[in-house]
């Protein structure tokens, strides 16, 4: 997406943050390094696609993972939440329907289950037009869709986290689970790409 955004602004409000923190002895630097590599370890767009993969060759789990994400994903060893635990809803993408996620108050993310978040998820451009114009932000990814799918924009938050279960793929029928997993990307996963 393009964007005048760039990562510097917030890079200067986290240093400013941590340099607060290391000043009034809160914490120290490296104790806050190992805290942030502990959380980012095994934090993975893949953890996403398993769970897609999952939720297309088992109806029983899809049906759980669509009524109460949060307890679904948990079967498989994964959290939604980080520091704190956030609930995680999945919204599912159909034919007649198309899901986009975003944060439009910071960047909520669920970084365990698709990695570090891209930075044009958290540039103001994305997080204000999305809302705004989901079609051509989508367009802009290269994700164009017909004119009558109706597309659903839902914004994260600190306490819920969401994740785009995508339409499967036409003709995956006979693929094992791994190679459906090997299908799902980290944008399919937040709805500016299909499958």
């Amino acid at each position: 997406m393009s964007g005048t955004h760039t990562d510097a602004a917030i890079s200067r409000r986290v240093r400013k943050l941590e340099a607060l923190l290391e000043e009034r002895g809160i914490v120290a630097g490296a104790a806050l390094d190992e805290a942030l590599d502990a959380f980012l370890t095994g934090s993975s767009p893949l953890n996403g696609a398993r769970i897609v993969a999952r939720a297309w060759t088992d109806p029983a789990f899809k049906e759980r993972l669509l009524a109460d994400g949060t307890s679904a994903v948990a079967e498989l060893g994964y959290a939604a939440g980080g520091v704190q635990p956030q609930r995680l809803r999945v919204v599912e993408n159909t034919a007649r329907t198309h899901n986009v996620i975003v944060c439009t108050l910071c960047s909520c993310y669920p970084v365990r289950l698709l990695g570090p978040s891209p930075s044009w998820y958290k540039s103001e451009a994305y997080r204000s037009r999305v809302v705004r114009e989901p079609r051509a932000v989508l367009a802009e990814f290269g994700c164009v869709l017909p004119a009558d799918t109706e597309i659903t924009v839902w914004n994260s938050s600190a306490e819920t986290r969401y994740l785009v279960l995508p339409r499967r793929p036409a003709g995956t029928e006979d693929l094992t689970e791994q190679a459906l997993t090997d299908l799902v990307t980290r944008n399919a996963l937040i709805g500016t790409a299909t499958l």
